[in-house]
Parts: C-alpha cells; structure tokens; sequence
C-alpha cells in the first residue's frame, strides 16, 4: 500500500533519527472509548469541574467526588490498548532513546508494551493516604467509596487535579527529552492545557521535526513541520508498515 507524501516524509525523518518524544493527549485514549474531557461531548461539559476535580471538591464531599471518579475508573479498567498505543509500543523497539509523555492516566502505554512512559498528570490506579501517604496500587474495582487507609483518614487517587502542581522531576525529564529529540510526534492532543502544551513547542525551537497528528487542527497546527489528520491508530500503523519496509 503506498503511502501519502505527508507519511513518507515522516518515515524519512524517522529513519535517520536516534531520539524520538512523544506527546499523547485524551485523543489517542478515545479510540480505546474512554471519554475525553474537553470538546464536543467532553466530559466538562456535562460535569462541574470545580465539584469534581479540585482539591476543594474532593475534600468538601468525598463520596460525590469517589462516585464520579470510581466511574471514571472502571471504564478505564475495561479498555482494551488501541492500534496507536500497541504502534508506539513496537515503535520504541526500535529507536534507542523513545519517550512516551502521556497527560492521561489510563496507563493504556504500559499495558501496550510501552516501557519508557513519564505521566505528567499521574495514573487512576495508584491511590494514597491523605493522611500517612500509603500507597497501594489497584487494576480491580473499589469495593467501596470513598476507599479509607488502616489509619482512617481518605484516600485519593494519585492523579493531578486542577489548582495542583505536576511532579517537578517528571516534568523536567519531559522537558529535557523534548529539548534533545530529533522527532516530537503530538498525538490526540487538544494543545492547550499547560505546561504540556509547551513541549512540542520547545522540541521545534531545539531543532526536532514537529508531527501532529489529530482529527481536529489545534492552536499547535500552525507550528508544525507536517499535520496529519485522522484517527492515531490508522496513522500509525501506515507509518509502521513503511518504516518496517
């Protein structure tokens, strides 16, 4: 099957590359059905943001916060890695420095096969004590919520939500492979929630060939080397297939 112009020069790029980040927002996961946050029928738009996903919310009425958030989980829980997230899996095998920094929290990369994984905005299945920091990490349903430590006191889910700081160190790791890359690929990403939105920006001023790849143009379109429009996992597989050539 022969490939676009637009796919062929990526292939090119990638050929000669030693270094590759990439950047996957709620889009790549929606292929898997999980619902996104923003947009069309995003999840803002029918839930209050400020009861669900702020600090403020979360302590004021633990057990609304749970139920939405349990829910959220579960859906999680049952999807299944896409042809996008198993295509970056294999991809990583074959460059010998591959990141993937994803700002959703589904660890749908890891469960693909994807070793080298930062989580700017942590993960929906560690969850710690508010009180004592337990950790515990659970893939199996709560069997209750809000779910409570040995101690007493909540837990909470090991994510970052509104009004809170993203983990320094992982931030300043994704920034430093952004800034080293010979390719950034932003991938299913609305490119406006930051910092992130700052990475693929910061790859293109260090010299890396900026992709976009997305169903929908984002305030990062007009900044890239090529866009490539449609759904991650078909994009993605035609890039293997020619790369595999």
């Amino acid at each position: 099957m022969s490939a676009s112009p637009e796919i062929e020069e990526v292939v090119r790029h990638l050929l000669r590359a030693k270094s590759i980040a990439v950047l996957t927002g709620a889009g790549i996961s929606a292929e898997s059905g999980i619902s996104t946050f923003r947009g069309k029928d995003g999840l803002w738009e029918k839930y209050d943001v400020e009861k669900l996903a702020t600090p403020r919310g979360m302590y004021a009425n633990p057990v609304y916060f749970w139920e939405w958030f349990e829910e959220r989980r579960r859906e999680m829980i049952k999807a299944k890695p896409n042809p996008a997230h198993l295509a970056l899996a294999e991809m990583e095998k074959m460059f010998p420095d591959f990141w993937v920094i994803t700002q959703n929290i589904d660890r749908l990369h890891q469960r693909a096969g994807s070793k080298h994984v930062l989580e700017l905005h942590g993960n929906a299945f560690t969850i710690y004590c508010t009180r004592d920091g337990y950790r515990m990490e659970t893939y199996e349903p709560l069997p209750a919520v809000p779910p409570f430590c040995a101690c007493g006191a909540v837990m909470r889910p090991d994510v970052v939500l509104f009004e809170e700081m993203l983990n320094e160190e992982i931030l300043a790791k994704a920034f430093e492979k952004a800034r080293s890359c010979d390719v950034f690929f932003s991938i299913g990403t609305s490119a406006v929630v930051y910092p992130a939105a700052y990475l693929p920006l910061e790859a293109k001023r260090n010299g890396a060939y900026l992709v976009e790849i997305n169903t929908d143009e984002t305030p990062l379109s007009r900044h890239v080397d090529v866009a490539l429009s449609g759904k991650a996992g078909e994009i993605l597989q035609k890039v293997m297939e020619h790369i595999q050539k």
